[in-house]
C-alpha cells in the first residue's frame, strides 16, 4: 500500500491540495523552487484503468487524486498487449525509474493534456505525497482569501515573428483592379406613384430610339501573361511535291469524295415520289373495310396479303362467342356462313371472293409455292384446304380495275343480276381433315413448310425433290403439334376392288376442284407432338410457334409470281399430280435445326425438338423433352416470329410485356419490356427495317418501337380504334409505298400507310442493330457469370457457417462436461468437509473415503 501523507491535518486544516494540479484561481508553485520533476502525461482507457484499479471517481478522486503502481505490474501489461499499452510511450522511463512504485496523478482539468500523468522521478513523488510545510502567516493569509475571487493576469506582449503567412494572405486576397463607376438615377417627385404603361414601337419610327453597342479593346481588361511554357524541337524541312496533272488529281478527289456511278436521276425521282415529309412518323389512313352483308357481331382473327397481286387482302371472320356460348348457340351458328373474306383497294363495300369452311377460321396462310392454294384452321379442330385457280382470271380483273383500267366500265353490265353475281363469290372447300384422327380443339397457327425440305413421321428432314411446299403444321389448344402432308399417302392394306369400284362412282360438284379431294374427311397427320411438362400428367398448351426456316417465305415473293405466271401461261398446276406418299430414296438433311419455339397459353415460351423418339419401356415414338423453358410473359402468348433480317432472333408478344430472344442463347431473352399500362394482343416485325416493330394493344393502341431510338419503351404509340386489336400485318409494295394492315375485334380491317421514317432503313442500321444484340448477349453471359461466382461463393459461406457451428457444437460440449465435472468435485469436496465438520469421519477416513469416491 502507498503511503499516507504526514501532514494530513494540516491539509485539512488549511484546505490546501496537493500541488499539481494547481487549481486556476490559485498562483500555481513554482515547479523548481520546490524541486517538482518532470511530467509525463497519459491517456489511460477504461480498459486499463481496470487492470491498474484506477478507475476514475472510484480508485481515484478529488480527495485522492493519485495511484501508486508497481513496475512489476507495468512489465506484465508490456508483456501482454504489448505496443497497444498505454504505458508503451513511456517505457524507457518506466525500465529507468529507480524506485519500485510509481506515482500515476488524475489530471481532472486536464491541465498538461491528458486524464493522467506520471511523476518521472523518486524525489518528485516524494514532494507530492509530502509537500513543503507552508508557513503560518502564509496559511492565515490563504485563510482569508475568498475561492471565488478571480485574480487577472494581464497578457503579456511578445513579439511578433514572421513566418511568410502574409505574403500568402496578400496573394490570395482579392483586390479590384478597376475603378468603379458610380450612376445616380433620379426621377420627379411628381412621377412617383403615377400609372405606367408600356407598349412596343418600331426603333427606325423614334429617333435616337436604339444605341449601337460596338465591342472595342479595353486595356483595364487585358491579362497579362506571367509566365509561359515554350518547348523547342529540331525539325528538318518538309517540302510536298508532286508530279501528277492538275486536272487528273481533282478527278481522283472527286471519286473520293462522291459515288460517280450513282444515277442521279433515280435518285431524283425517288426523293420526289416519296409520300408526306421524311419528319411525319405516323401511321396515315388509307382505307377501311367492313362486311355490310352480315351485320352478326364478328370479329377478324387472322389476316394475310396476297403474295401477288396488289391491292388484294384477305380476313378470316368469326363470331365473337366464348365456348359455352357457343355451345349454347350451335343450332343458330350452323345456319351463318364460316368465310374468308378477300378485299380489294378497288372496292372497298364488296368482298370480291369468299372462302366457305364448316366452321369459323382462326388462322390460315397463302401456299408459299403457289398463291391460289388456301390452307386454315377451323374452331373445330379440323383443317380446310381451298383452291382459287378457278378464280385466277377474276383476281386478275379486280387488279386491274385498281388501277383504273379500262376493264373497269364492264362492271355495270353485272349489275343486273345481283344474285347470280354473289353466288358466283363463294368458293366452297376442297378438303377438310378427320375430325377423329386431327385436333381436339381450335387451330390457333397453321405454317406451310418451305419447298426446301420435307419431313418424315420420326421427324428426320430430307431434301424436297419435288421443289413445292406439301407440308403443314399446326398447333391447337389441345396441347398438340402436327405436321400434315397434302400428297396421297400409300394404303398399308390393298383395299379390296368392291371398294375401289365404290369410290369411283362418288360425284364431284362441278364447283370443287379436285385438286384434294383424296384428302377430304380422311386426311391424318402425318406426326404429332405433345408437349410435356415432364413428371405430371399435363401438357403445355401451345398458341402460336416459329420454325427455323420461317425467315425464307418473307423472301419468296419473286418465286410465287414466277410460278403464278407459268400456270397461267397453260403449264399443268404441281399439285393436279402429286406423288404417292414419300419417295423412298430421299437424300437426308443431317445438319439441318429441328428445333423451334413455341409460345403456349401460360405464357410460357419454349424451345423444343420436332424429331420423335422411341420409349425404352414402351417401344412407342414420343416427343423429346423440351431443350429450355422460360416463364416471361404473364399471359397467352399471341405473336411468335422471326426477324426478316436475322434468322435467329425471335420476337414474342404476350401479356403485359414484349420480348426479343437470340436462338442458341439459353441464359434468356435479350431484350425484355416492362409491364404495358394495357394488355398486349399481336405484334409483328418491320419488313423493310431491322430495328422496327409494331405491337397491338387491347385499347385500340399500336406501339412501335424503334430499338435504335430507345429499347426500354415504345418509340411512339398511335390509336387505331376504339377497341381490341386483334392482327396486324405490314406489307411492301414498293421502295415508295409500304402498307400496314390492322385489324380489329368488332370486325373492321383498317389499312395504314407506313411512312418514310418507318419505312426507310438507315444506311447502317442492320449492322448496329446486330451489334446491340451482340452487346446483350455479351451482357447475359456476364449475368450467368456473377450468378454462378455468387452461388459458389454462397455454397463456400453456408459451408464455413457450418463448420463454425461443428465446432461451437463441441466446444459447447466439452465446456458443458467439465463445468459437469467442476459441480462433481465441489459436491465431493462439500459433502467431505460437512463429514468432517461433524464429527463423521477422521482424516485417515477421510483419505480413503476420497480414494473411495
Amino acid at each position: 500500500m502507498a503511503p499516507k501523507p504526514q501532514r494530513r491535518k494540516t491539509l485539512k486544516r488549511s484546505k490546501a491540495k496537493p500541488a499539481l494540479p494547481v487549481r486556476e484561481e490559485e498562483e500555481p508553485i513554482n515547479m523548481e523552487s520546490v524541486g517538482h520533476p518532470e511530467i509525463y502525461p497519459l491517456v489511460l482507457t477504461t480498459m486499463t484503468q481496470e487492470i491498474f484499479n484506477c478507475r476514475i471517481d472510484e480508485d481515484v478522486t478529488d480527495e485522492q487524486p493519485y495511484k501508486l503502481i508497481k513496475k512489476e505490474d507495468i512489465f506484465a501489461d508490456f508483456e501482454s498487449r504489448a505496443a497497444v499499452s498505454d504505458f508503451y510511450p513511456v517505457k524507457k522511463l518506466v525500465q529507468e525509474y529507480p524506485g519500485e512504485e510509481l506515482l500515476l496523478i488524475y489530471d481532472k482539468d486536464f491541465k498538461y493534456g491528458l486524464n493522467f500523468y506520471l511523476i518521472g522521478t523518486e524525489e518528485g513523488k516524494e514532494n507530492y505525497l509530502n509537500p513543503p510545510e507552508v508557513p503560518e502567516e502564509q496559511e492565515d493569509y490563504k485563510e482569508y482569501i475568498s475561492e471565488d475571487i478571480y485574480i487577472y493576469k494581464p497578457p503579456v506582449s511578445k513579439p511578433w515573428v514572421s513566418l511568410g503567412s502574409e505574403k500568402e494572405i496578400e496573394e490570395e486576397s482579392v483586390k479590384e483592379s478597376t475603378k468603379q463607376i458610380t450612376h445616380v438615377i433620379s426621377r420627379k417627385r411628381s412621377g412617383f406613384g403615377a400609372p405606367v404603361k408600356f407598349s412596343d414601337r418600331k426603333a427606325p419610327s423614334v429617333r435616337d430610339a436604339h444605341i449601337e453597342c460596338t465591342a472595342y479593346p479595353d486595356k483595364n481588361f487585358t491579362l497579362k501573361q506571367l509566365e509561359r511554357d515554350v518547348g523547342l524541337q529540331a525539325v528538318p524541312q518538309i517540302r510536298d511535291t508532286s508530279t501528277q496533272t492538275r486536272c487528273v488529281e481533282i478527278a481522283l478527289q472527286q471519286n473520293e469524295i462522291m459515288n460517280t456511278f450513282i444515277d442521279d436521276w433515280k435518285s431524283l425521282a425517288e426523293e420526289e415520289g416519296t409520300f408526306g415529309d421524311k419528319t411525319d412518323t405516323h401511321l396515315r389512313e388509307y382505307q377501311s373495310f367492313t362486311d355490310l352483308h352480315n351485320l352478326t357481331e364478328k370479329m377478324i382473327t387472322c389476316v394475310c396479303w396476297h403474295p401477288v397481286i396488289y391491292g388484294l387482302i384477305a380476313v378470316s371472320v368469326a363470331v365473337r362467342l366464348s365456348f359455352e356460348e357457343r355451345v349454347h348457340f350451335s343450332g343458330k351458328l350452323l345456319l351463318q356462313p364460316s368465310l374468308i373474306l378477300f378485299w380489294s383497294f378497288s372496292d372497298p363495300i364488296q368482298p370480291q371472293l369468299m372462302l366457305e369452311s364448316p366452321d369459323d377460321i382462326f388462322c390460315f396462310k397463302f401456299c408459299p409455292s403457289d398463291p391460289n392454294i388456301i390452307a386454315g384452321g377451323c374452331v373445330n379442330g379440323q383443317i380446310v384446304m381451298w383452291d382459287i385457280t378457278a378464280h385466277a382470271d377474276q383476281i386478275e380483273n379486280i387488279k386491274a380495275g385498281g388501277k383504273r383500267s379500262k376493264k373497269v366500265t364492264l362492271k355495270p353490265m353485272f349489275l343486273l343480276e345481283p344474285e347470280s353475281n354473289k353466288e358466283a363469290m363463294y368458293v366452297r372447300q376442297c378438303a377438310v381433315s378427320s375430325i377423329e384422327n386431327g385436333h381436339r380443339k381450335v387451330i390457333t397457327d397453321i405454317h406451310w413448310l418451305p419447298d426446301t425440305f420435307e419431313i418424315n413421321r420420326l421427324g428426320s428432314v430430307f431434301e424436297n425433290r419435288s421443289g413445292i411446299s406439301c407440308q403443314l403444321v399446326t398447333c391447337s389448344a389441345d396441347c398438340t403439334i402436327c405436321f400434315w402432308d397434302i400428297r396421297p399417302q400409300k394404303a398399308l392394306t390393298p383395299q379390296p376392288p368392291t371398294e375401289k369400284k365404290k369410290e369411283e362412282r362418288i360425284e364431284i360438284p362441278f364447283d370443287i376442284p379436285s385438286t384434294f379431294l383424296h384428302l377430304d374427311l380422311s386426311w391424318k397427320p402425318l406426326s404429332k407432338i405433345r408437349l410435356s411438362k415432364g413428371e405430371t400428367t399435363l401438357d403445355h398448351c401451345p398458341t402460336k410457334l416459329s420454325l427455323g426456316e420461317d425467315n425464307l417465305l418473307y423472301k419468296a415473293q419473286d418465286k410465287i409470281l414466277a410460278q403464278s405466271r407459268a400456270v397461267k401461261a397453260g403449264e399443268m398446276n404441281p399439285y393436279q399430280n402429286l406423288e404417292g406418299g414419300l419417295a423412298s430414296h430421299l437424300k437426308p438433311i443431317d445438319d439441318f435445326c429441328t428445333k423451334f419455339f413455341v409460345g403456349t397459353e401460360e405464357g410460357e415460351v419454349i424451345y423444343t425438338d420436332w424429331k420423335m423418339e422411341r420409349d425404352p419401356e414402351t417401344g412407342r415414338l414420343m416427343a423429346k423433352k423440351p431443350v429450355s423453358l422460360y416463364s416471361v410473359h404473364d399471359g397467352a402468348v399471341h405473336t411468335v416470329q422471326r426477324s426478316p433480317f436475322y434468322e435467329d432472333i425471335i420476337l414474342t408478344v404476350g401479356g403485359w410485356n414484349v420480348a426479343i430472344w437470340k436462338e442458341g442463347v439459353m441464359a434468356g431473352p435479350l431484350l425484355q419490356s416492362s409491364c404495358a399500362p394495357k394488355r398486349y394482343t399481336s405484334g409483328h416485325w418491320s419488313l423493310t427495317r431491322p430495328g422496327v416493330f409494331y405491337i397491338g394493344r387491347e385499347d385500340g393502341y399500336i406501339d412501335i418501337w424503334d430499338l435504335l431510338e430507345k429499347t426500354h419503351e415504345p418509340a411512339q404509340s398511335q390509336n387505331i380504334c376504339i377497341t381490341t386489336i386483334t392482327c396486324i400485318k405490314p406489307w411492301t409494295f414498293s421502295a415508295k409505298q409500304q402498307f400496314i394492315a390492322i385489324a380489329d375485334y368488332y370486325g373492321t380491317l383498317h389499312i395504314l400507310e407506313i411512312p418514310w421514317t418507318l419505312s426507310h432503313p438507315s444506311s447502317n442500321e442492320a449492322s448496329s442493330i446486330s451489334h446491340y444484340f451482340e452487346r446483350e448477349v455479351r451482357h447475359l453471359e456476364y449475368v450467368e457469370q456473377r450468378k454462378k461466382i455468387r452461388e459458389q461463393e454462397k455454397k463456400e459461406m453456408d459451408l464455413e457457417l457450418e463448420k463454425k457451428k461443428i465446432k461451437t457444437y463441441q466446444k459447447s460440449k466439452e465446456r458443458l462436461e467439465s463445468e459437469v465435472k467442476m459441480d462433481y468435485d465441489n459436491y465431493l469436496e462439500l459433502e467431505k468437509n460437512t463429514l468432517i465438520s461433524l464429527g463423521l469421519i477422521k482424516l485417515k477416513e477421510t483419505i480413503s473415503y476420497v480414494e473411495m469416491m
